[in-house]
């Protein structure tokens, strides 16, 4: 049987259940059939919420994909022994199940925006507008999964209607072509989309449209192409940088100006573990997916200089004087995390729980615990003390599209295209502005600027799911996924920083304690294979004209 196109056409059919959306009621579903689904706007709403619906797939267990997909890059670890840690850490075999939950989802996806693209004529009474909305939604949809695809394994199929089992003989189409498609789908589906939809961020808008179509580009070397879709979705003006950096992602700012496309839960429809797989065990999580030294290490101090160059910069107070996403970002030691001071040194065998009034010292399972996290960090994104006692049924938004990363996209493709001007210093300057950092100084060459927006991204988007595909198409990722992975000493400091390269990677060997750092795991990398994932061996296998599978897999 051809599994492939099985989950494609199966998907399709399936496409009407009723989807997760905060802006949306609820509908019923009973068990359409594919001969007459969609009859009417409520079956076809249906069938849109069902394509949103389908993005929220988890790479492992119950924890959306973007946060668990930083740990197969360099920034981030998951713990236990998975598939994921298997394609973080370089042991990955071509039977990966992560690997083919990602490529089976991202297909799910597509068939269920493939079947209502086909069948949205079959519905009775449609507004014209409404009409063009929904299909342009859905080729949204359809754009970002084929996004995903081309950038976890290359060429892939490209199948844009439902197909039967007979028609399924699918070969891979270059990656190129099905980049143009995406980029011309959205061109096409901009103009039917809405301008915005600023606090009711579960559906694609014009805005969100721009913003694939810039970091496609921007993915593939077409560097004006980024930069003009990039101040398109800008030029709408619905959307802005959100005050605090810290509250983007709890529920706070869920609902903020900067979010513009984010993947919805809400309780008793769908909800995710993330609050306890991210906290600590004092917290009642399990410390699964922790930030790496080198993570830490890679924010700059507040003047704006890296930690290897900066007089700010003191070895026996490493967490001072930093860049103020360092501590909104992750839970470092001597900081208050989940109402609980948070320490790791082996010695602190009893904290202040302040969750209680007045506080009190309780026993310190975060430097007791076997499973206490291994890198002496923990993820404060994504994280919300309001989900302590339920942290295994969060509904907490995961934005996959915000505004900082246009500016950012805006910035990075004017520093490769070697258009520096005043605008791009302006869109680099807001991020930090708004982190609390200095401004970018003027006159600077290409390569000091690229090196500065490469450490922008990784410290403003950490966490968020970008840093697998940064990596790969900045061709790095065989330097910064070989080698040792390093948590912290829990007893000692390091006696001074380790020296950054131009991609703000850190290198220890001047560090004359390095030794001192816990080693979690040693990666390793083969640059002529791991810069794409394997296309799942069963599909290689049972899918004729799926030609051959990714090199060296």
């Amino acid at each position: 049987m051809k599994r492939t196109s099985i989950i494609i056409l199966i998907a399709g059919i399936a496409a009407g259940m009723a989807a997760c959306n905060k802006s949306l009621d609820k509908l019923p579903l009973d068990s359409p059939s594919s001969e007459t689904f969609y009859k009417n706007e409520t079956e076809v709403e249906m069938g849109i919420q069902g394509c949103y619906k389908s993005l929220n797939w988890e790479l492992k267990s119950t924890r959306p994909w973007p946060v668990m997909l930083d740990n197969t890059s360099d920034i981030s670890w998951n713990r236990s022994a998975h598939a994921v840690q298997e394609l973080g850490n370089g042991t990955a075999i071509s039977t990966n199940s992560s690997a083919e939950v990602a490529w089976t989802q991202c297909y799910k996806s597509i068939g269920r925006a493939n079947f209502l693209l086909d069948n949205i004529d079959r519905a009775a009474d449609l507004s014209e507008a409404y009409k063009k909305q929904v299909i342009a939604e859905a080729r949204w949809v359809r754009s970002f999964n084929y996004f995903l695809l081309t950038e976890l394994f290359g060429a892939v199929p490209l199948v844009t209607s439902s197909i039967t089992l007979e028609e399924a003989r699918m070969e891979r189409t270059p990656k190129s072509e099905v980049v143009n498609f995406i980029l011309k789908e959205m061109d096409e589906a901009a103009p039917d989309l809405p301008a915005a939809n600023v606090g009711k961020t579960g559906r694609a808008t014009r805005v969100a449209a721009y913003a694939l179509k810039a970091r496609v580009a921007l993915f593939n070397g077409q560097w004006q192409v980024a930069a003009d879709a990039a101040n398109a979705a800008r030029a709408i003006g619905k959307y802005g940088l959100y005050d605090n950096y810290g509250n983007l992602f709890n529920y706070t700012g869920e609902t903020s100006k900067e979010h513009i496309f984010s993947l919805q839960y809400m309780k008793g429809i769908i909800t995710h573990s993330n609050s306890n797989f991210l906290s600590s065990r004092l917290a009642g999580g399990v410390a699964n997916e922790v930030p790496t030294q080198q993570m830490v290490d890679s924010y700059e101090c507040t003047d704006g200089l890296t930690i290897d160059k900066s007089p700010l910069y003191n070895p026996a107070k490493p967490f001072a004087n930093r860049d103020p996403r360092l501590a909104m970002s992750i839970a470092l030691p001597g900081s208050v995390y989940y109402g609980f001071q948070f320490e790791t040194h082996p010695d602190s065998l009893r904290v202040w729980n302040y969750n209680v009034s007045p506080a009190a010292r309780v026993p310190n399972t975060d430097a007791t615990n076997v499973y206490a996290t291994f890198t002496g960090y923990m993820w404060r994104k994504w994280t919300d003390i309001k989900d302590r006692t339920d942290d295994e049924n969060c509904e907490g938004d995961i934005v996959l599209f915000r505004y900082a990363e246009l500016l950012l996209t805006y910035a990075e493709a004017k520093i490769e295209a070697n258009q520096i001007d005043e605008s791009v210093y302006k869109a680099l300057d807001s991020i930090r502005l708004r982190a609390g950092m200095p401004t970018v100084p003027r006159g600077q060459t290409q390569a000091y600027m690229r090196s500065l927006v490469r450490r922008e991204r990784k410290v403003e988007l950490a966490n968020e799911g970008h840093r697998l595909f940064d990596i790969r198409r900045w061709k790095i990722a065989e330097k910064v996924m070989k080698g040792p992975r390093y948590g912290r000493s829990r007893t000692t400091w390091l006696t001074s920083a380790p020296t950054l390269d131009e991609n703000s990677s850190p290198d220890y060997s001047n560090v004359s304690n390095a030794s001192v750092m816990r080693v979690i795991e040693n990666m390793v990398f083969n640059p002529n294979r791991d810069y794409l994932w394997p296309i799942p061996n069963i599909e290689v296998q049972t899918t004729k004209g799926l030609i051959s599978q990714n090199d060296n897999w």
